[in-house]
């Protein structure tokens, strides 16, 4: 013998569980900020990663800045140096050559300098004085490339100390611990990886980018200085 109350509780408890499996139930979505996964990253390791990025990022501001302006080239400028040596005006050919603002020009107001003495002298005094703009130019670069070999190891190192931590809350744990633990300990422990490498590809890219575009300065100090002795042989027309 069935209970009318009993068949209704019946029914309504087979319509809720109908309803919820018609009814999808859409996955939680969990997000995570930079800064979280910054924090995350233990300040001993993310700390100096994050001082190496500031250091990087001057850097190639920086040198970026001051190579673009030792390959800016000034129109005339070694013909008017020409047609001064030619002259004999050697005051106005430095007097160009201080006003212009670029390794060639202070190269080459070296050799105007030392007119009157043997061309292998004046070659060398230029010599040296390019060294001396290269190495201007390459300022900070050796920082630069240290950085990029040494933020990815950093970042491994974080990685490594992650990973002990968690595997040691594994062995004192006697109740054992849950997967939810051990993935968001590993995902901690691979942020530092994770940042190192940035931090490591870009100051590399930049690096090699700095460098051949120091190359190339090099190649148009090379191509005036010989000019400019072409200039101290050959004849005033």
């Amino acid at each position: 013998m069935q209970f009318p109350l009993f068949t209704q509780i019946e029914q309504a408890a087979r319509d809720v569980i109908e309803q919820q499996a018609a009814t999808p139930t859409e996955p939680v979505i969990e997000t995570i900020s930079i800064w979280q996964l910054i924090v995350d990253g233990g300040w001993y390791i993310m700390g100096p990663l994050g001082i190496m990025s500031l250091i990087a990022i001057y850097i190639i501001i920086e040198r970026s800045m001051a190579i673009r302006r030792a390959l800016r080239e000034e129109k005339d400028f070694m013909n008017k140096i020409r047609d001064y040596i030619h002259e004999g005006k050697i005051d106005s050919a430095r007097n160009l050559c201080a006003q212009t603002a670029s390794p060639v020009a202070r190269m080459l107001d070296k050799g105007i300098s030392r007119i009157g003495k043997p061309l292998k002298d004046i070659e060398v005094s230029i010599e040296n004085a390019g060294k001396l703009e290269v190495y201007q130019l390459e300022k900070g670069l050796s920082v630069l490339a240290t950085i990029s070999g040494a933020a990815p190891m950093i970042g491994f190192l974080g990685t490594v100390i992650g990973m002990i931590v968690t595997f040691h809350t594994m062995k004192i744990s006697g109740a054992g611990v849950e997967i939810a633990q051990l993935s968001g300990g590993i995902m901690q422990a691979m942020v530092t990886t994770v940042a190192g490498l940035v931090i490591g590809i870009i100051a590399y890219v930049a690096y090699n980018t700095l460098v051949a575009r120091v190359g190339k300065v090099v190649q148009n100090m090379e191509a005036t200085t010989i000019a400019f002795m072409d200039v101290l042989e050959s004849p005033a027309k």
